[in-house]
């Protein structure tokens, strides 16, 4: 058992949650804390909605940490779900986490350098800058894309990846950025990679990959971004010993 403030001051810290750029729907952070202000057990998942809020109070967590955090729709009314989710959350003491760029960012337990490490890649260099910051990394490499795309797919569990082969056959310069980073096919381009693993992209970003010349790996916005929230339980779980779980809940996007 440890004080809520303890572990969120961690992840803060750790995470830097302060110091990084966002969107303001973002709201990085400790988002909602539990009356008993104490932490056991910790819950991580992609998004802090309804059915996932409840599959975290069924595993007997007080603390879920996500990506997606409450408030990524914008301010809502507190009625119909919304009430639900946070009433649920208060009822059974459940306060909720989130961490959105600084987590797909951060050189170790970031989605990118997490999804990299499961490639047997290393991270050279950031790139895809937002305000000062780089979200996605960089890795040199030297692999045939048949073999970068049955990595990536054993990464994802299995998981089906969408291949735009509009690049070379075998991948030098390697970049990552997950979530919905297809849309960046451009500046992936202008940075020299001429591999781009990213989770989805609008329908242009595949043609316009090829007229660009480079490969992109579509392994879905969900499922890239599930690396990152278990690289944080875990961090929490070596830390302070608070045991941890993951709650899938795919979207299949």
């Amino acid at each position: 058992m440890h004080p809520l403030s303890t572990i969120t001051d961690e992840l803060d810290r750790t995470l830097r949650i302060r110091e990084l750029p966002d969107y303001s729907g973002a709201l990085n952070g400790l988002q909602l804390e539990n009356r008993q202000r104490r932490v056991t057990r910790v819950a991580a998942a992609v998004d802090a909605t309804l059915p996932v809020v409840r599959k975290a109070i069924a595993t007997g967590a007080d603390l879920l940490v996500v990506h997606h955090g409450m408030f990524w729709n914008g301010a809502q009314p507190w009625t119909g779900p919304v009430f639900e989710r946070l009433s649920l959350a208060l009822e059974h003491g459940l306060a909720i986490y989130s961490a959105h760029l600084p987590l797909d960012a951060h050189p170790a337990l970031g989605n990118n350098a997490c999804i990299a490490r499961a490639l047997g890649l290393t991270p050279s260099a950031g790139f895809l800058e937002y305000k000062g910051l780089n979200v996605g990394v960089v890795c040199e490499a030297e692999a045939a894309l048949d073999d970068v795309v049955a990595r990536f797919s054993t990464a994802l569990g299995g998981g089906r990846v969408h291949v735009c082969a509009g690049g070379p056959k075998v991948a030098r310069r390697i970049g990552i950025s997950s979530g919905g980073s297809g849309s960046e096919v451009a500046a992936a381009a202008r940075a020299g990679v001429d591999t781009f693993i990213t989770g989805e992209g609008p329908h242009w970003s595949y043609t316009l990959a090829e007229e660009l010349g480079i490969n992109v790996l579509y392994g879905g916005h969900y499922a890239t971004e599930t690396f990152g929230v278990k690289a944080a339980a875990k961090h929490l779980e070596e830390r302070f010993g608070l045991p941890w779980c993951f709650v899938d809940h795919p979207t299949g996007l």
